[in-house]
């Protein structure tokens, strides 16, 4: 599939004059599961359209501790990404692919002219800092007013929601990681939903169980 295909499949609201600059000044990249894509202190050159795959966003603490942020999936962008390319900024952030992941890179010396003359490559990053802003929101309200057992279902659902599915790849550390709490902690809490009836757990798979 060509560039112009993944974007009129994954950015429908791009209009014709949009997508055929994109084709000429971006370029299309491919990441490992696992690859870094994105590390703290870093300066942005370009941001990326996510066209499959998926890439984890999160910061990091003083003493290293990760503390989980969102998901980007097929048909987003990173909103900060936007802010640090076109201020010549660090990225406070990092991101790594949890799949696979394929995304068109837009340079930053062309993010000006796209806010100047394609309305809907403005509204796109005026709509994708709102996304954000919201699930920022959402991360602080849940750390701030609810129990890691409140914290941990909401996660699963949020992760569920994403994927479509109620498997989820997951081991208990990496869990532990997202929520910036202990894997012994998360094993207790897991166990309790088992015992609830809310989840199964296998083998690195959570199974969330229909609600009875």
């Amino acid at each position: 599939m060509s560039i112009k295909e993944k974007l009129k499949t994954h950015f429908p609201q791009f209009e014709n004059d949009l997508v055929d600059c994109i084709v000429k000044h971006c370029t299309l990249r491919t990441f490992k599961a696992g690859e870094a894509i994105i590390r703290s202190g870093q300066y942005m050159k370009s941001t990326m359209l996510l066209t499959s795959g998926k890439v984890k966003i999160y910061t990091e603490g003083e003493e290293g501790e990760e503390f989980f942020m969102y998901f980007l999936e097929p048909g987003q962008a990173c909103a900060m990404s936007f802010i640090c390319a076109a201020r010549n900024k660090k990225s406070d952030l990092e991101a790594f692919a949890t799949e696979d992941t394929e995304a068109i890179m837009v340079p930053i010396e062309v993010m000006d002219t796209f806010m100047v003359n394609y309305k809907s490559w403005y509204y796109f990053v005026v709509e994708s800092y709102r996304n954000r802003y919201q699930e920022l929101l959402d991360s602080l309200r849940s750390v701030a007013f609810h129990a890691m057992d409140e914290r941990l279902e909401y996660y699963l659902m949020k992760l569920k929601n994403s994927q479509q599915s109620n498997l989820l790849a997951l081991t208990h550390e990496q869990i532990a990681r997202d929520l910036n709490s202990s894997r012994v902690v998360i094993s207790r809490l897991l166990k309790q939903m088992e015992i609830a009836g809310k989840v199964k757990l296998h083998r690195n798979t959570i199974e969330l169980l229909p609600m009875k």
